[in-house]
């Protein structure tokens, strides 16, 4: 039996709430992205097809006509490495940022860990990288991009991806189910995001005393550490990495307070 007792003052995190409903949030995960392909032609060819299209539109404009750096790599390569980490970031916060709103009825009328909705929004998005890692694979091969050690840091980048995906992507949805404007803010801030990062253009591109700010971005660092697992051109930029690690650990235990601190207002307002 479940008793749910207020908070007398500080709001109890109950992290250890995620195992013991482990098999909810596998549930929810294969909810998710049979949901997302239901009734679709394709099916999860989607995951592949979004950013196989899009790399090729980025190397017709920026890589052929702007000329765009890429670090001595192929640009329809590097372009893709960074669309594949950053396609599952940003699909990932999107779904986990509407994942409550579109889960009321579940919210409404049974008990069990809020935080397991936007998790596993996030970990939904996991199936989809990994299906599309395979053309990331196939592309080097065609380029003759030959795999070194560093592509053994790539699930410690992934991991990194996941958490601060699902930091923002659960600071969100709290905030979706209070103020409905946020899911429409949602695609808008993601666009801005995207330039934001070095999805287009490598960190290299901008002058050295300037990078520090595109460092405050965290997807910098996992992004452009991401593109160095891969391809082993250059040495890991472990000073853009570490920012980058902390200021996800900062923005997931901030957004996992929020949410608990929210939680408890869910089933009145949604």
């Amino acid at each position: 039996m479940v008793t749910i007792e207020p908070s007398k003052s500080w709001v109890p995190l109950r992290l250890g709430d995620l195992w013991q409903y482990r098999e909810l949030l596998y549930f929810l995960t294969w909810r998710d992205v049979k949901v997302r392909y239901k009734q679709t032609f394709l099916g999860a060819a989607w995951a592949i097809i979004q950013p196989l299209l899009t790399m090729i539109i980025f190397s017709l404009l920026f890589g052929r006509l702007a000329g765009m750096p890429s670090d001595a790599i192929p640009y329809p390569i590097f372009a893709f490495g960074g669309l594949l980490i950053w396609t599952f970031f940003s699909n990932s916060v999107t779904n986990s940022g509407n994942s409550l709103v579109g889960s009321s009825n579940l919210i409404t009328k049974i008990y069990f860990p809020r935080l397991i909705i936007p998790a596993g929004a996030v970990a939904a998005g996991l199936v989809d990288l990994a299906l599309a890692f395979v053309i990331q694979i196939a592309l080097m091969i065609y380029y003759g991009v030959h795999v070194t050690w560093a592509i053994t840091m790539l699930p410690v980048l992934v991991l990194l991806a996941t958490l601060l995906a699902l930091g923002v992507g659960m600071w969100l949805s709290a905030l979706n189910v209070k103020y409905r404007d946020v899911r429409y803010a949602i695609p808008f801030v993601i666009q801005l995001w995207m330039f934001a990062s070095p999805i287009i253009y490598p960190v290299s591109m901008l002058p050295e005393k300037w990078r520090w700010v595109l460092m405050l971005n965290p997807l910098t660092g996992i992004v452009q550490n991401f593109r160095i697992a891969l391809f082993g051109t250059l040495p890991f930029d472990w000073k853009s990495l570490g920012v980058s690690a902390l200021i996800t650990f900062v923005v997931l235990i901030y957004s996992v307070y929020s949410f608990r601190r929210m939680e408890r207002h869910f089933a009145d307002i949604i």
